[in-house]
């Protein structure tokens, strides 16, 4: 549990500060928000990515302005949760917010920012650390804070519906698995088994009511063809597409290039 230091009150109101001003205010007090290091800016694409799009995420941002009260304004490199698509700074706190710290991080600013979320109403702020040993740690209001190692999970009840493991917050690969996983499910699928048994199964049928090889061939591609539009649509991309159902991108790209056409009929 951390403890904001205790000081007296700045001039500063957030309603001076415009959208890309480079800092961010603590009970009046303007703090300098340095840009990213190239590692802390891969990572943040790579979590922000997986937490995103958990199918129970509905909003979601990076640097969005939080303004509780008008001598605050923090902005989490990742906020989950009351992010509206609106002008201007956000009032009140994510539920989930994520920090990532790097090397030359400012400890007291970011103890004093974690304070501040979490007595404004975050739920759960995870602090990813880059450099040593990676790992997470864990604050939440009236806790001790604990910390994660690759390997372990992270959880959000009533924020995420799935566990994210440590290293799918900065891990490239990591982070693709996690991802899928949560557009599979958003798409309905439990998994890439689930996909593709519903589209050998549709081509089946088909080539069976033909009565014909071709026919079942025909069918087969057909659902898999299907299966790929319903994948792009729900979010992948046209290549995470493909590789999930093991075709050629080139397959997939008709498949979607096909929707469209019929579409403009």
């Amino acid at each position: 549990m951390s403890t904001a230091p205790k000081r007296s009150r700045g001039p500063f109101h957030a309603d001076q500060l415009r959208s890309g001003d480079p800092y961010e205010l603590s009970n009046g007090h303007a703090i300098y928000a340095a840009p990213a290091g190239g590692r802390h800016a891969d990572a943040n694409v790579r979590g922000a990515q997986v937490l995103a799009t958990d199918p129970n995420v509905t909003q979601a941002g990076v640097d969005a302005g939080c303004s509780p009260e008008p001598g605050t304004l923090r902005a989490p490199d990742i906020a989950i949760g009351n992010v509206p698509a609106e002008p201007g700074w956000i009032r009140g706190v994510p539920p989930l917010a994520v920090e990532y710290a790097d090397t030359g991080q400012e400890e007291d600013d970011l103890q004093a920012k974690i304070a501040e979320l979490l007595d404004a109403g975050t739920r759960y702020l995870w602090v990813v650390r880059l450099a040593g040993t990676r790992r997470v740690e864990v604050h939440e209001p009236g806790k001790r804070m604990r910390v994660a190692l690759p390997g372990e999970e992270l959880t959000a009840p009533g924020v995420l519906r799935n566990p994210v493991r440590v290293e799918a917050l900065y891990d490239p690969e990591a982070s693709m698995e996690a991802t899928l996983r949560n557009l599979l499910q958003r798409a309905g699928y439990d998994s890439l088994d689930h996909v593709r048994a519903e589209g050998e199964a549709k081509g089946r049928a088909e080539g069976e009511a033909k009565g014909r090889a071709e026919g079942e061939a025909k069918g087969r591609a057909q659902g898999l063809a299907d299966a790929a539009r319903r994948l792009v649509a729900s979010g992948m991309t046209v290549e995470q597409a493909a590789a999930a159902l093991s075709l050629d991108v080139a397959a997939v790209q008709r498949a979607v290039s096909e929707t469209v056409v019929g579409q403009e009929r």
